[in-house]
């Protein structure tokens, strides 16, 4: 589940508990409730901080939800149900990329696969520099990677050799390594430390007092072909 919390013109977001953050229907339908909220109570400068309790910031998809379907239901299979949290994900992805305000991560812990490909839909990331990595795990798990990922990775990870590390050598990427890579913006010592550095940020951005509806049409035009991807066909071959 998650939270979602308003200090003055930041909110934030929180995903709750201290297990893995798994995506499956009860959490993603969590956070598009939260979104709608968020989208409804903010002002024309608002700023939105996603953060996780624990150890993980999002482990990715629940691959073990899906796997109980054969015992569980007599209509669902292993991959209609991940078909289905790869819809959900990318209906809250779809929420996020057009939300009218700056958008940061603020990630405390371990981001793999479809958590990874959340957190790179932020606009900004900050990361804790003493526990946690980022990792696109598809090829160790023997599954291709979903289209609309790799469109996030374009669209936000530069050097193609920064992009080889992630997808083709499915790395563990540190947060010092991160920052090396252009993957994220800076590094924090402790998870508090990064949620307070990301609360400065948003400070900043809310004093430049934009109109939220005119970033969030910059932000549709400039990461256009990502927003195409998880829009119209994510491409998911799980």
């Amino acid at each position: 589940m998650c939270s979602l919390e308003k200090r003055g013109n930041i909110f934030i977001l929180t995903l709750t508990g201290d297990g893995e953050h798994r995506f499956n229907p009860t959490l993603l339908t969590s956070l598009q409730s939260a979104l709608r909220r968020l989208r409804h109570e903010s002002t024309t400068s608002s700023v939105l901080i996603t953060t996780a309790h624990g150890k993980f910031f999002s482990n990715g998809y629940d691959i073990a939800w899906a796997q109980k379907a054969q015992t569980e239901s007599q209509t669902e299979t292993y991959l209609s149900r991940m078909l289905l949290n790869d819809s959900l994900l990318r209906s809250v992805v779809s929420d996020l990329l057009s939300l009218p305000m700056p958008t940061i991560a603020a990630v405390t812990g371990h981001a793999s696969a479809a958590g990874f490909a959340f957190t790179l839909c932020h606009d900004y990331i900050l990361m804790r520099g003493d526990r946690g990595f980022l990792y696109m795990s598809e090829l160790d798990i023997k599954l291709v990677i979903p289209a609309w990922f790799v469109a996030a990775i374009k669209a936000k990870i530069g050097s193609p050799a920064a992009q080889r590390e992630v997808v083709m050598k499915a790395s563990k990427i540190t947060a010092k390594e991160a920052v090396r890579l252009g993957i994220i913006d800076s590094v924090h010592g402790t998870a508090e430390e990064t949620v307070e550095a990301a609360v400065e940020l948003a400070e900043g951005l809310i004093k430049r007092r934009w109109d939220g509806h005119v970033y969030g049409e910059n932000r549709k035009v400039v990461l256009a072909d990502l927003i195409q991807a998880v829009g119209v066909n994510g491409g998911s071959k799980l």
